[in-house]
Parts: C-alpha cells; sequence; structure tokens
C-alpha cells in the first residue's frame, strides 16, 4: 500500500481544520495540524512532507532546507513574508496563496477606523459611559467632505476603499508607482509622488504589502512632513509603520490618532507577547485591532477552502489557481 502524502498545517486559529481535512484527503492526502510557534517546531515534521499550509507560523529557508519531499507551500492569506520564496524556487517547491477573498471585508474595516478616530467614536463612549453626556467630549471634530483621504498602496482592496471614502465627499489621492493609468481614472483618484501624499493627506490610509523596502515606510521623518492633526489608519502590514516613531508624532503633537489592524509587532507571529511592551497601547487616541481586518465568517471560510485547494490541486498533478512562483521554477529547470 503507497502511504499517502503528509500535508503539514503548520499553525491555525481557526478551532478545527476539518474544512482542510475534508479537502484534502478526498486528493489522497493526510493531515497533520501542528500549532508551531516557530521554525525550529517544524524541522522534524517537513522532512517528509509533501506540502506545507502556514497561518502565522514562519516557513524560512532553515525550514525549507529541511525539507526532502516537499512540493507546494500554500499560505493562507495574501500576504507571504512569512515565507522565503527564494528558498522555495531554488527547491524547486511551488509557493502559493490566497487571492481576492477579503477584498470587502478589509475595505470596510479601514473605513470604519477612520470614522471612529475622526468622529471621536471612543471619546463619546467612553464618557457616556461614565455619565457624562456632552458633546464636547470629542472636541475637537471637524468635517470630513472636502479634507484629503490619501491611499498608500491602490491595489484591489485600496481601490475599494477609494470608492468608499469618496462617498463621504473627500479628495482622494494615491501613491503607487505601478498602478496603471486607466486604473487611476476609473477610480477617479490621482497619484502623486510619497512626499506629496504625506504632506496633503488629513487621513493616510496604509494598504502596503511588507516586501524589504516597506519596512518602516513611515517613520520620523516622514510623520514630520505630515499636517498636524491628520490621522493614519493602516490595514496592511503592521512593519510598514515604524511604532516608536508614530509614539512620537502622537504623543508630541503631529497627529491627532492612529487606527492599526497590527502593530509592528504582529502579536500572532510571537510565541509570547505583551502590550505593555508596546506603548501606542496606552494611548486613547489610538485603535488597534488584532490583524482582523480580513475577517467575517464568509471570508474566512473562503481563505481554508483556497489554500487547501492550492495543496489537493499540486498533489494531483494540476496547475494551482494562485502559483507566486511557478515561472522562476520553470525557468531555472
Amino acid at each position: 500500500m503507497v502511504d499517502r502524502p503528509k500535508v503539514i498545517i503548520s499553525d491555525y486559529d481557526y478551532g478545527d481544520y476539518e474544512v482542510e481535512r475534508a479537502i484534502l484527503e478526498e486528493a489522497g492526502a493526510r493531515v497533520v495540524a501542528l500549532q508551531a510557534k516557530c521554525e525550529e517546531d517544524l524541522f522534524e515534521e517537513v522532512k517528509d512532507c509533501a506540502a506545507i499550509m502556514n497561518q502565522y507560523a514562519r516557513v524560512g529557508a532553515r525550514t525549507i532546507e529541511h525539507m526532502q519531499q516537499c512540493k507546494v507551500i500554500a499560505r493562507y492569506g495574501v500576504g507571504v513574508d512569512i515565507v522565503d520564496v527564494e528558498a522555495a524556487t531554488r527547491k524547486g517547491i511551488l509557493v502559493t496563496n490566497v487571492q481576492d477573498y477579503c477584498t470587502e471585508e478589509v475595505a470596510d474595516h479601514a473605513i470604519t477606523l477612520w470614522l471612529t478616530l475622526a468622529r471621536k467614536i471612543q471619546a463619546f463612549n467612553e464618557a457616556t459611559h461614565k455619565g457624562i453626556w456632552r458633546w464636547q467630549s470629542g472636541a475637537p471634530i471637524y468635517r470630513l467632505r472636502d479634507k484629503t483621504f490619501g491611499i498608500v498602496s491602490f491595489g484591489k482592496i485600496g481601490q475599494a476603499i477609494g470608492d468608499r471614502a469618496k462617498a463621504f465627499g473627500v479628495k482622494v489621492i494615491v501613491h503607487d508607482p505601478y498602478v496603471s493609468e486607466d486604473v487611476l481614472l476609473k477610480h477617479g483618484v490621482e497619484r502623486v509622488s510619497k512626499e506629496e501624499i504625506l504632506s496633503r493627506s488629513d487621513y493616510l490610509c496604509m494598504q502596503v504589502p511588507m516586501l524589504p523596502d516597506t519596512r518602516h515606510f513611515l517613520s520620523d521623518a516622514e510623520f514630520a512632513q505630515m499636517k498636524p492633526g491628520a490621522f493614519v489608519i493602516n490595514t496592511g502590514r503592521g512593519p510598514t509603520i515604524d511604532n516608536k516613531a508614530l509614539y512620537r508624532a502622537l504623543t508630541e503633537g503631529t497627529l491627532a490618532g492612529a487606527g492599526l489592524d497590527d502593530p509592528e509587532e504582529e502579536p500572532a507571529k510571537k510565541a509570547e507577547w505583551n502590550p505593555a511592551d508596546n506603548p501606542l497601547f496606552t494611548l486613547p487616541n489610538v485603535i488597534v485591532t488584532p490583524h482582523a481586518a480580513y475577517y467575517s465568517e464568509e471570508s474566512i471560510l473562503q481563505a481554508r477552502e483556497t489554500a487547501a485547494r492550492q495543496v489537493a490541486l499540486v498533489l494531483t498533478g494540476k496547475k494551482p489557481d494562485y502559483p507566486l512562483n511557478l515561472q522562476n521554477i520553470k525557468s531555472a529547470s
């Protein structure tokens, strides 16, 4: 009897892995589910795996070096900054991700963070719960209409954010050197330089992927260029904003507030985490959500099914829907 190919789920916080198991067992595989918090937790298990799926656990060069027969690394989600794609490519291992599954959710979340900050919802709520019934509890609040809403990175999610923001009467400007003029024209937005988006934006929304050149895309120098009283919203990757610099900008009077879907340290990717280690958590004008912008019951199910389907396709000799390095593997062969 031929052994069934082994598929590892490196880690997951969905409560179970029945969705993945159903898809993968139908493809003839067996599933081993782990809760790895560091690469060393994976070294032994990956030696004989045919595939690995990862949510938060890093699958880096050291883990990939231990792989002897792996065919595919499937990332739950869009970003693959926790997978060493180059190391996988050198070893002929496909890397896949999940695309087009949470655009609506992230865009809604970004707008929610923006409006909550701009309309001082937290201050009002805290005051009324203490028995204080004064409209001045949130002062000062300024009209949204005719303000400037900047978006850094204007992909599908950035476009959805921009379309929603325009409904409130703001002027949308974007910084993205890669988006086509046709896309800009379709959405009625203006492309600007990094310097311009910093100096002109009353609200700056970051939807930036985590790449080597996007780490600390916003730091002290950038915050110094922003309008006094501006707000920053980040529904992209946490490390694209220097959190220490952000704290300084918020406490020294440059910025009015920030809404983050993930702080720089990305707690879910750490074995131990304490909010006391990041002073942003002490500020009343900062909202932090636990990397939840992508979440809805529908999007979670779609992500799980899609990630598992990528593995099933590869293990049954078919091309996956979302290969990230297939062409590079072909070129090297």
